[in-house]
Formats: C-alpha cells, structure tokens, sequence
C-alpha cells in the first residue's frame, strides 16, 4: 500500500469515527410551542387511534373536538401507535388522511400534534411517519423518535420506547419490525438516556412531562414495562419529572407514584379498547391506583405555572376522573 492510499485510509477512519461521535451525541431536536397571554397552556393528549374512523374512533375525535375548543388547547399529544394495523407503507399512504387528517377535522384540532412512533408504527415503513413529505400534506403532524417542546411553563419531552422492548426483538413471533435507524440497539438506547438525563438536568420548566408509547406503571393489558422500570424511571424520579404519559394499553388510567410526586397517565382509549382487561400492579398496592377505564376516551392537561389539572373523558365526552396537582402537594405536605 502507497503513501496516498494509507493517507485516504486514514482520513476515512478519522471520518467514520467522527461520523458515529455526531451520531451517539446528536442531541434531540427542540422546539418551541407559546403559551397563552396569561401564561397558561392546555392540551389533549390521545393514543391507540388510527383505524380510519372504526372502533368509536370518529366518536372519540368529535368529543376532542367539543373539549378543546372549551379549552382553548395549544396542541394535541398522540402517544403512538398511530396508524394501525402495520403503521404507514408510504408517506403517501391513504391511510394518513382516512385516520388522520379526515378524522380530527373539528376546528379546535386544527393545532400542532406532537407524535411519538408506537410499536405498530415500527411494523409499517418507520420512516414514513418521520417524513418532513407527511408535514407538507397535513401541516399539524409532527412524528419524531424523540425529541423535546419547550413551553415556557412547561417542558415536554418525547421519547421513543419501542426499541426498549427486548420481546420485540427476541421474540418478535409473526411480527416483522422496521427497525433503521435503530439498529445497533445498544447504542441507540444509550443515547436516547444519555441526551434525555442531559436535557431533563438543564430544564428549567416549571412542569416536566414525559411522554412515551409503553407505560411504566400499568394495570391494563400489556401491564408494567420492565425495561422502563430499571433504564428510564430512575432517571425520571432523579431529576423530580412530575408526569409520565403513555398509551399502549387501551384504556384510561392514573396512578400515583408513593415515594416521589411523579404521576403515571395512560391515555391509549382512541379507538379499539379491551373491556374487562386488567392486570395485577407487581409490587405495588391499591393506593397507588386512582382511576381505571377501560373503554374509549382521551385526556386533557392545563398548566399554569402553579397547579396542574388532569381530567379523563369517555367517548360521550363525560369527565370520568380528574386531578389537581393541589391535591398530591398537600398530601405530601402533611405526611411530611
């Protein structure tokens, strides 16, 4: 081999390793979301949904629609598992406007919808969702892996949790996964933690909320996520995260955390649920469980810079359940 041959040899290596450095410390990508004049901010928050209409799905949106505009809400938050049953096979699936954009047609949805990938996602072309060609046919749909909303107020932060999974990956049975941009696992995983400790030990938001597909704690269905119990809630309670929303199970519920303020939402109720589906809390007891539906429905949040509201809809739009953040500072104030 000549001088020029091990010089170019070089600078590839020098090139390579410079390319997977950008790639494992590529922080996630933020945005910026306004709250209102008087400092508030107030959202939806729907999961599980995208079956073109069926399983009460187009009942459930006209209700989204009724409450937000009620709420005046700043955006929608879809915990995943978007489109059904195999995600999109093209950015110009017809799928996207039969379950998306034709659906959540109500005036007070017209708003920004901040999106996480769930695991049916990733058996469609994961990188359909991401597509910038997505935004320009329905400017609302924002899909990212993970990525973060600053709010003034509040500081949303989104995380992909499918890759977290290991049964996905050892014993994915009948189910193929789209899974570029994930693989080499490990590394992936290690930097989505790593970049979400470094943006939660900068926030400065009054509110941190977490929002990912799986749920942590879980009574429905699929039950808790192992994974995410020993890689991602350390780090939640850690750096004092006050919510953790999550679809997955199709059902409404809340429960509470008993040795930190942190709260655990599933709002997975958009369209197929699973009635009568319930699962034991593994090492947990009765009075972490607050509210459990399992019928159709959404969630909805308002933040001011002192007190958090939660409340959980049906499908004819009644309040099932509602939370004042008031209510959880004043029992630890007096445990105390």
């Amino acid at each position: 081999m000549d001088g020029s041959c091990k010089h170019c040899l070089k600078w590839m290596w020098v090139a390579c390793f410079y390319f997977e450095f950008m790639l494992v410390s590529a922080e996630f990508q933020r945005f910026q979301h306004p709250v209102k004049a008087d400092g508030s901010l107030s959202f939806l928050v729907i999961g599980d949904w995208g079956r073109k209409g069926a399983y009460n799905q187009s009942q459930v949106a006209l209700q989204m629609g009724k409450v937000g505009e009620k709420l005046a809400i700043d955006f929608v938050i879809s915990t995943g598992d978007n489109f059904y049953e195999k995600g999109l096979a093209t950015p110009y699936d017809p799928h996207f406007k039969h379950s998306f954009t034709n659906i959540y047609s109500a005036n007070s949805l017209q708003k920004q919808w901040y999106s996480v990938l769930g695991n049916h996602d990733y058996r469609g072309d994961v990188q359909a969702q991401l597509s910038p060609i997505l935004r320009k046919i329905d400017s609302r749909w924002l899909c990212l892996r993970s990525f973060l909303v600053n709010t003034e107020i509040a500081e949303l932060f989104f995380i992909d949790t499918t890759p977290f999974v290991d049964e996905y990956f050892r014993n994915p049975k009948h189910q193929k996964f789209d899974w570029r941009g994930v693989i080499p696992r490990n590394k992936y995983l290690t930097r989505v933690l790593k970049e979400l400790r470094c943006a939660l030990r900068e926030s400065v938001g009054k509110w941190k909320i977490v929002i990912g597909h799986h749920p942590i704690r879980s009574i429905g269905h699929h039950g808790q996520t192992k994974e995410l119990i020993t890689l991602l809630l350390p780090i939640l309670e850690a750096y004092n995260v006050d919510m953790y929303i999550n679809g997955h199970d199709h059902c409404l519920q809340h429960l509470s955390s008993i040795t930190s303020p942190l709260q655990f939402f599933t709002s997975g109720g958009g369209s197929k649920a699973w009635k009568g589906d319930f699962d034991y809390l593994d090492g947990g007891g009765d009075d972490e469980i607050k509210f459990y539906y399992d019928g159709q429905g959404f969630m909805s949040v308002e933040l001011t810079p002192t007190n958090a509201k939660i409340a959980f809809y049906d499908v004819s739009g009644n309040v099932l359940h509602s939370f004042n953040s008031n209510q959880l500072y004043y029992t630890y104030s007096t445990e105390m």
